[in-house]
């Protein structure tokens, strides 16, 4: 059965400022000094997926285009017109997939973790391909848990006999440090967010469990190959409800299947994660750019283009880019966003 690679890629990363921003979200940076984020997660899927598409907000898709010349052809970047969450973007892809180019196993993966093992990761997505195809289960890749995070959710799972992959029992929310301790320790997983399956089987459970968004998907799609289908796809996608793919059906389904995975993985979702990309130096320190950290440990200093000088100071975040500089407590770097959202109510537009 051919693989069809979707790349989710609209989102704004905004735990990442002030280096993303709504001109440059983090899937144009190239945080680990190889490439882009977006175009590390095409370019892992090579070997697996015979195709992959990228889902992106309309807003974005003319950098995108840039960004992945030569790696994705211009019709296979679908472009959201406004964000819906992700079961609108997976619902969006699986449709154009069956009724445009046939239908396939679906992989679809985050434009932004970063995956130290890329064959590794490779060889889990052919086993996860190869649960989908065997069972018409959905199916999603478990991260074998490094340390108790409370910062990822979680995923309960008990053994299939005789098969490599393992059953979900449930998934779990983002746990306090007591918990995650207990969940490592039971066996629990990490969610990794990347799910596998057919795309007549992920719409068939849209159909079930989430109708009223079936019932756009499928007035979108009766306006494919048409002179007006953009105009329709502008008109009917901002309509589409907001409910995410794990909440909308993930923990609804009754035959969801997890393939464990260990390739050196990690959501570089907020300033805290760095250490996946960066090593710390003998006093703790990440530094990238025009850095001079003095008596200081535990620090995370990225400079774009000014220097940043510290000075017997512990456990920050210091970012410059741009006009913008951000300091904070690494304890506190999951609250960046509030910075971005206080900021859009202020109408600062040109700090975003």
């Amino acid at each position: 059965m051919k693989v069809y690679g979707v790349v989710m890629a609209g989102g704004g990363g905004t735990r990442l400022w002030p280096l993303s921003t709504s001109r440059k979200p983090k899937q144009f940076l190239n945080l680990s000094g190889k490439e882009t984020l977006v175009n590390e997660a095409i370019d892992r899927l090579s070997g697996v997926a015979q195709e992959t598409f990228i889902v992106t907000n309309a807003s974005q898709a003319q950098e995108m285009l840039s960004q992945t010349a030569g790696r994705v052809p211009e019709d296979h970047i679908l472009k959201e017109p406004a964000a819906r969450n992700t079961a609108a973007c997976i619902g969006y892809a699986a449709m154009t997939i069956l009724k445009k180019y046939g239908d396939g196993i679906m992989c679809v993966v985050p434009s932004d973790p970063y995956i130290r093992d890329e064959e590794g990761f490779r060889q889990t997505l052919k086993g996860a391909v190869a649960a989908a195809e065997e069972t018409d289960a959905l199916v999603t890749i478990g991260i074998r848990p490094t340390f108790p995070s409370t910062g990822y959710g979680y995923i309960k799972n008990t053994a299939v006999e005789g098969k490599p992959w393992r059953r979900v029992e449930e998934f779990v929310e983002k746990p306090d440090e007591e918990t995650a301790e207990r969940y490592v320790a039971e066996g629990y997983a990490w969610n990794s967010g990347m799910f596998i399956w057919k795309a007549s089987t992920i719409l068939s459970w849209f159909e079930k469990l989430l109708p009223d968004i079936y019932s756009y998907l499928v007035q979108l799609s009766e306006g494919f190959g048409a002179e007006n289908e953009e105009a329709l796809l502008w008109e009917i996608y901002p309509k589409i409800p907001k409910i995410s793919v794990d909440y909308g059906i993930m923990e609804r389904a009754d035959h969801v299947l997890m393939v464990p995975g260990d390739f050196g993985w990690s959501d570089v979702g907020g300033w805290d994660a760095f250490d996946a990309l960066k090593e710390r130096d003998e006093n703790g320190n990440i530094t990238v750019g025009k850095t001079l950290l003095l008596d200081s440990q535990g620090c995370t200093a990225y400079s774009v283009d000014r220097l940043i000088a510290a000075v017997g100071v512990k456990d920050l975040i210091i970012v410059q880019a741009g006009e913008s500089v951000l300091v904070c407590p690494a304890s506190q770097a999951q609250r960046v966003k509030e910075i971005v959202e206080t900021l859009a109510e202020k109408g600062e537009k040109e700090y975003l």
